[in-house]
């Protein structure tokens, strides 16, 4: 495998909203692709029809596009290996799945679901497997006769892999080194089902050979799927075309106890979704990280800090910068602990360095969600860059720069009010006056002169700095004052001190 192109799939069921285990997945196959000049490919397992979801799929396409995490070859762009739906690669599976049965590794099984609920009654722990598979209706326990007359009678069946026993099936994992199973403790899983359609186990391996899959990366989760998997790779001829397999380690919940769920996200309140999704049978809504008002750049640097680290204290990464330190040797085997308080100091860090150019639009989408609509760009650049460090997650734009460009909705009043006098009421009537008549509007001058007059007041500065902040943002909270009065402008601050007073004073 060592001349062949790289191509590493990500094969999700579009069965709802994607967890950001799964975005980690789609990432580390995307930089390792990326790393190696290989091909990302997406691929849907929609071959549980039961399961299907409508816009599900779409839902995970937005999610990779959000996320800058195109894939090179998928249904909506398609490749050489298409089609990339394996429900409409229905008629491929069949084949091998009865080539499988002609070979002996494989056989039918005509078992209704009742006979099967009486079994696992009977039996507790009931696999269907080696130690009661000629106890059940099958094409090894049935005569060649019985077996052909079900079959001419179109009776329904599903196609079961003949697992051996006492055999022990290997493979080394590219993050966990040699790994082993005895296939004694192997049911024989189903791989074609009644209605045509394959289950995960034949679909996966089918499909990573036609689609020269070199590499396949997925969540330890899947790990006891693989004695499957490997014996369908043997039986089926194509061992030595086998990918290298990696399984990655679960995202555990803060405490460090179980893999992070969408119910430990809602208790803890904070999204386990890349994107929002809206289930379309109950119109429920699940929360995304984008929704909340993370960056994708912030969103990929955390997930690619999950379980890899490059060996140095460096924790801001583009994703260019992924791309190029990026090795499967250090990621770790432990699972990683999510740290949503970590998750939002990185949205932070990006916001920071992010230009008021690329944060402009989505600050006034924050701004369009509070009913305010904001025209004059130049400004707003200004503003941008004046209170971006101020601000964790989008949406905290509106309260840290919505007052610019509109009067404050509240009054702080119980942090000014106590202390109120008639001395400060008469300060700040001069200093309208004093403001009316500077024709340098720059913060350094306004603030010579808000000092001028406080000295000649006999008024201590500190006393003042907070109603005058009241006044202008409604708070205790923004950037230096007298910059917010340069920006705000002579009329408007002027405005903006009348108002105060007279809620100060009433």
């Amino acid at each position: 495998m060592s001349d062949q192109k790289v191509r590493v799939r990500f094969a999700p069921s579009p069965t709802g909203g994607l967890h950001l285990g799964g975005v980690r997945t789609v990432l580390f196959n995307y930089l390792f692709a990326k790393k190696n000049n290989g091909t990302f490919v997406l691929r849907i397992e929609d071959t549980d029809q039961n399961r299907y979801v409508e816009g599900a799929e779409q839902y995970i396409i937005d999610c990779l596009n959000w996320c800058g995490l195109p894939p090179d070859e998928s249904p909506v762009v398609g490749g050489p290996f298409a089609p990339y739906r394996q429900s409409e690669r229905k008629s491929l599976y069949r084949e091998y799945a009865e080539s499988l049965v002609a070979l002996g590794h494989a056989y039918y099984a005509f078992d209704t679901t009742a006979e099967l609920e009486q079994k696992r009654k009977e039996i507790p722990n009931f696999q269907y497997g080696q130690a009661h598979r000629m106890d059940m209706r099958n094409s090894l326990s049935l005569s060649e006769h019985e077996v052909d007359a079900l079959l001419d009678a179109h009776t329904p069946h599903v196609i079961r892999i003949k697992v051996p026993a006492d055999e022990q099936v290997s493979f080394h994992d590219m993050i966990r080194g040699d790994v082993a199973f005895d296939t004694t403790l192997v049911d024989d899983k189903v791989l074609l089902k009644a209605d045509g359609m394959p289950t995960y186990h034949l679909a996966v391996v089918v499909d990573d050979y036609l689609m020269k899959i070199t590499h396949a990366f997925r969540g330890e989760e899947w790990l006891p799927s693989a004695p499957v998997h490997l014996l369908l790779w043997k039986y089926l001829g194509w061992k030595e075309h086998m990918p290298r397999w990696a399984h990655l380690p679960l995202i555990l919940k803060p405490d460090g106890h179980g893999k992070l769920s969408k119910r430990d996200g809602a208790r803890l309140g904070f999204p386990v979704y890349a994107m929002s999704w809206t289930d379309p049978a109950t119109g429920e809504v699940t929360p995304g990280f984008r929704e909340l008002g993370f960056l994708p750049e912030a969103f990929i640097n955390l997930l690619a800090t999950l379980g890899w680290n490059d060996g140095t204290d460096q924790e801001i990464f583009t994703l260019d910068e992924l791309v190029e330190k990026f090795s499967m040797e250090r990621i770790s085997k432990a699972g990683a602990k999510f740290d949503f308080e970590k998750a939002k100091w990185f949205n932070a860090e990006w916001i920071k360095t992010a230009t008021a150019t690329k944060l402009m639009p989505k600050v006034k989408d924050v701004f369009a969600d509070n009913s305010l609509t904001v025209t004059d760009d130049e400004k707003l650049a200004i503003v941008i860059d004046m209170v971006k460090d101020r601000v964790t997650l989008l949406p905290d734009f509106y309260q840290q720069a919505g007052y610019f460009f509109e009067l404050p909705k509240e009054y702080d009043l119980g942090a000014v009010k106590p202390k109120w006098t008639d001395a400060k009421t008469d300060f700040f009537n001069m200093l309208i006056e004093v403001y009316n008549s500077v024709t340098n509007w720059e913060h350094t001058e306004l603030e010579l002169q808000f000092k001028s007059l406080a000295e000649t007041a006999g008024i201590k500065l500190g006393e003042l700095m907070l109603p005058f902040r009241v006044m202008l943002v409604g708070g205790k909270f923004g950037p230096h004052v007298f910059d917010i009065a340069a920006v705000l402008g002579k009329e408007e601050t002027v405005e903006r001190i009348a108002v105060g007073l007279d809620r100060f004073v009433a």
